[in-house]
């Protein structure tokens, strides 16, 4: 089971941690991305996000079942959508399996593929100029 979305909205996490949660999980692994307002020497004030919506809906739609199949997991994968302020949050990931390793592992599945591969893109406004897709530190 699965529920991916694209909104405009605020993500609210608890409907969708309700959502994880079933008798035959034991493991719930939950990412919660949000707007930082400093990468390395960079500040930023504020992000906008756009998508190719089909696209992307279809891509989310497809490391969802990856890891539905693979883990016999419960998956949901919310990415905002608009402009974000600081602290706002831009991804939700949560995966819920029989065992907490497996949720570990799917959950980094989906937020490095996502990142790589659905059509989301990301206009940072810093304190000095604009920068498309923002500066990549894929350690963090």
């Amino acid at each position: 089971m699965r529920r991916v979305e694209l909104t405009y909205d605020k993500i609210a996490i608890e409907p969708l941690f309700q959502f994880l949660i079933d008798p035959k999980y034991g493991g719930i692994n939950t990412f919660t991305g949000t707007i930082r307002e400093w990468t390395g020497e960079i500040q930023t004030e504020r992000i906008r996000y756009s998508a190719y919506i089909e696209m992307a809906q279809l891509e989310m739609e497809k490391l969802a079942k990856v890891v539905e199949e693979k883990f016999d997991a419960r998956v949901v994968i919310v990415h905002r959508l608009g402009e974000l302020a600081l602290s706002d949050i831009a991804v939700f990931i949560g995966v819920a399996t029989k065992h907490r390793a497996e949720s570990y592992e799917g959950s980094r599945y989906i937020i490095e593929q996502l990142k790589n591969q659905v059509p989301i893109w990301k206009e940072e406004f810093d304190t000095d100029k604009v920068r498309w897709g923002g500066l990549r530190d894929d350690n963090h």
